[in-house]
C-alpha cells in the first residue's frame, strides 16, 4: 500500500493562485487590457466620486479589521494598490467593489449612499427602497405591518372590512 501526502496546501496554493488570477484578469479588464496596473479606465480620471467610495472601502475594511494586505491578496494586487483605491487616486472595479462588500459583510450600494451626484438623471427607475424588515418586534409583528399598510394603500373601505373580519375569524380559529 502506498501512501501520500494530502494534498491540503497544494491545493490551498491553487485556490489561492486561482482567486490573484481571477482578479489579475479583471484588474486587465478595468484597464482596457493594457498592462499598466493601477490607471483610471481610458479617458476616466479619478474625481470626488472615487475618494467619496474610497473613504466608505478604508472605513468598512477597518471595521472588518482587516488589512489593505489581507484585502490586497485577495483581488491579487499589492497593498499600495488598495492603498490608491481607498484615497481615491484610483478607480476600483465593479467585481472589486463587489467582493470588499461581500469581504465586509456590507450591500454594494452602501458604498455610494449620500455621494453627491454629478448627472441629471433621475434616482427613480433602477433603484428601489431598501426593504422593510419581517423581524421587528417579533416573528410575526413586521409581516403584520407589511400587510396591513398594503391592504390599507390598496383596498377600499368594503374590502379592508372584509380582509380585516377574515383575521378576526382566523384568529378565532388558532386561539380558540
Amino acid at each position: 500500500m502506498r501512501i501520500t501526502e494530502p494534498p491540503s496546501r497544494s491545493v490551498t496554493n491553487g485556490v489561492s493562485q486561482n482567486m490573484a488570477q481571477l482578479a489579475r484578469i479583471d484588474a486587465d479588464v478595468d484597464r482596457g487590457g493594457r498592462a499598466d496596473a493601477g490607471r483610471p479606465m481610458a479617458g476616466q480620471k479619478p474625481d470626488d466620486r472615487d475618494k467619496y467610495i474610497g473613504q466608505r472601502i478604508a472605513e468598512q475594511r477597518r471595521r472588518a479589521s482587516l488589512t489593505q494586505r489581507s484585502v490586497a491578496k485577495n483581488f491579487g494586487i499589492s497593498a499600495a494598490q488598495v492603498q490608491k483605491y481607498e484615497k481615491g487616486t484610483n478607480r476600483i472595479s465593479a467585481v472589486h467593489l463587489d467582493i470588499i462588500a461581500r469581504m465586509t459583510g456590507m450591500p454594494v450600494d452602501y458604498f455610494f449612499q449620500g455621494m453627491t451626484r454629478f448627472d441629471a438623471a433621475a434616482c427613480e427607475g433602477f433603484g428601489e427602497d431598501a426593504q422593510a424588515s419581517y423581524a421587528a418586534g417579533g416573528q410575526w409583528q413586521g409581516l403584520a405591518e407589511v400587510v396591513a399598510q398594503y391592504v390599507a394603500e390598496h383596498f377600499n373601505e368594503e374590502a379592508r372590512r372584509d380582509f380585516a373580519a377574515a383575521v378576526k375569524v382566523l384568529d378565532q380559529k388558532l386561539n380558540g
